[in-house]
C-alpha cells in the first residue's frame, strides 16, 4: 500500500505541477515541474516505509534529491541549465537505476511492492538510455547538417533563411503543416535553376528558434514579412505554400498584396469564414503546458526512432535533414502548436478574397481526398480571374512535394506562374 500510494502520489504531483500556473509553459520548466512531482513521490516512499512499516525504505531518498534539485534547477532557470543537465542526468540517471534495483531486492521484502518498483525503475533505465542517444545525436546531428543559409532575428527570436539561384520574381516556398525547408528538397534547386527561390523554417522548426508567441497565420506572415525584408530579399514574390503553407501565404498576400505578384497553393488547406471572437485567453496557457508536456517524449528519442522510417522519398541529404531536425522536442511542440492554432489560421486566411487578374495555380492532389476538399480546391481557383486549378493524377497530398514523379508537377506549375508574369501573358490551363 505504501508502494502503491507513493507512486500515485508521485504522478499525481507532477501532473499538478505542470498545471500550477507559477510554473512557466515552456519545455525546460514543464520537465522540471514533471520532475520535482516525481521527486515528492520518491520522498513519500522513503518517509512513509519508515514510519508505517518494518521495511523502510531509506534508499527512495537519492532519486527524490536527485530529481527534486534537477526539477528545481529547471523551473527556476529554465533552458539555461537544461543545457547542462541534457548531458547529466542519463548516465546519473542510469547508474542511480541500477542501484536502486539492488536496493529494491535487499530491502523490500514485499512481493507485490517489488513487481510494482521493478517496472518503474526499468523505465528510468529505458529514460536514461534513450534521453543520452538523444543528446549525443542532436549533438552529432548539428555538426553533420550544418545549416544552409542564414538566421535572422524577427524580433525577439530567428528565422532561417535560404536564398539559391537569380532572377526575377523570388519565389517564396511555404512548407506544409509540421514540416520544414528540407521537405522541399526536390522543387527548391530545380527552381533555383530559373529564378531566385527562397525557403525557410517557421519558428521551432528546422534550423529557427522557437517563439514565445502563438503561431497562427497572422502572426507567421508577419515574421515572413520581416524575415524577407531583413534579409534583403525585395519583392515582387511569387508565393508557394504545401497544405497549411498555402493558408500563410494567403494571410502573407492579404497583409501585403503589392508586394505578391503570383500564388501556387499546393493542395492547400481552405480557409473557414470568422467565427464568434473567442475572447481573450488570459495569461494562462492549459494547451501551451499539455503541448510542453507531449513534447517532451522527444527528449527520450521516441520521436526519432518513427522518424528513421519516414520521409524515404526525399533526395538523401534532405530526407536526412528532416530525420534529424524533426526528432527534437523544440520541432514536435511547434508542430503541435501549429495544429492548436489550425482555427485561427483558416480564418485568418479569409481575409484573401480576391487576387484580381495575378497568376494563380491551385494544384490538387489526385488521389486520397474526397469531393468535400476536391469542391474547396475549385472554389481557391476563382479567388482570380487569371487563374488554372491541375489535378495530379495519382499523386497524394503529401507526394506533391516529397515524391520526386508528382514534385515535377509542383515545380512546373511555380514555373509557369513565374513566366506569365514574366511575360505579362495569361496562365495556361
Amino acid at each position: 500500500m505504501v508502494v502503491t500510494g507513493s507512486l500515485i502520489a508521485g504522478l499525481v504531483a507532477a501532473l499538478l505541477f505542470v498545471a500550477a500556473p507559477f510554473v512557466p509553459a515552456k519545455d525546460s520548466e514543464i520537465v522540471g515541474a514533471v520532475l520535482c512531482g516525481f521527486a515528492l513521490g520518491w520522498a513519500l516512499l522513503a518517509g512513509l516505509s519508515q514510519r508505517f512499516t518494518d521495511q523502510p525504505q531509506r534508499w527512495a531518498v537519492v532519486p527524490a534529491l536527485f530529481m527534486g534539485i534537477s526539477g528545481l534547477l529547471l523551473v527556476v532557470f529554465g533552458s539555461a541549465v537544461d543545457d547542462v543537465l541534457k548531458w547529466v542526468w542519463p548516465p546519473v540517471l542510469l547508474v542511480l537505476a541500477i542501484w536502486m534495483t539492488v536496493c529494491v531486492h535487499r530491502d523490500l521484502r514485499s512481493r507485490g511492492g517489488r513487481w510494482l518498483l521493478y517496472p518503474v525503475i526499468g523505465i528510468l533505465a529505458l529514460a536514461s538510455i534513450g534521453g543520452g542517444y538523444e543528446t549525443v545525436r542532436e549533438a552529432t546531428d548539428a555538426k553533420t547538417y550544418a545549416m544552409p543559409g542564414q538566421l535572422i532575428d524577427v524580433g525577439g527570436h530567428s528565422l532561417h533563411l535560404n536564398c539559391t539561384g537569380s532572377g526575377s520574381p523570388t519565389v517564396v516556398l511555404e512548407p506544409g503543416g509540421g514540416e520544414m525547408s528540407s521537405n522541399l528538397g526536390w522543387i527548391t534547386p530545380a527552381v533555383a535553376g530559373t529564378t531566385r527561390v527562397c525557403v525557410y523554417d517557421r519558428a521551432g522548426r528546422g534550423w529557427s528558434e522557437p517563439a514565445d508567441t502563438p503561431q497562427d497565420g497572422t502572426q507567421i506572415a508577419t515574421d515572413l514579412h520581416t524575415l524577407l525584408h531583413r534579409g534583403n530579399v525585395p519583392g515582387p514574390y511569387v508565393l508557394a505554400g504545401h497544405s497549411f503553407g498555402g493558408l500563410y501565404v494567403r494571410t502573407f498576400a492579404a497583409r501585403y498584396p503589392d508586394e505578391v505578384a503570383g500564388m501556387v497553393l499546393v493542395d492547400s488547406t481552405a480557409a473557414n469564414s470568422p467565427s464568434a471572437s473567442r475572447g481573450d485567453p488570459g495569461p494562462y496557457d492549459p494547451v501551451g503546458r499539455v503541448s510542453a508536456l507531449v513534447s517532451a517524449s522527444a527528449r527520450l528519442g521516441l520521436v526519432r526512432l518513427y522518424n528513421q522510417i519516414s520521409f524515404g522519398s526525399l533526395p538523401p541529404r534532405s530526407r536526412d535533414e528532416v530525420r534529424a531536425t524533426g526528432a527534437t522536442a523544440s520541432n514536435l511542440r511547434s508542430t503541435i502548436d501549429e495544429y492548436v492554432q489550425a482555427n485561427a489560421s483558416m480564418e485568418q486566411a479569409a481575409s484573401f478574397k480576391d487576387f484580381a487578374g495575378k497568376p494563380l495555380i491551385v494544384l490538387t492532389a489526385g488521389s486520397g481526398n474526397d469531393a468535400a476538399w476536391q469542391a474547396k480546391q475549385k472554389n481557391m481557383a476563382t479567388l482570380s480571374t487569371n487563374s488554372a486549378q491541375r489535378v495530379v493524377d495519382g499523386a497524394t497530398h503529401e507526394a506533391l512535394v516529397g515524391e520526386e514523379q508528382h514534385a515535377v508537377a509542383t515545380t512546373r506549375a511555380i514555373l509557369d506562374v513565374v513566366s506569365a508574369i514574366r511575360s505579362s501573358e495569361p496562365l495556361s490551363k
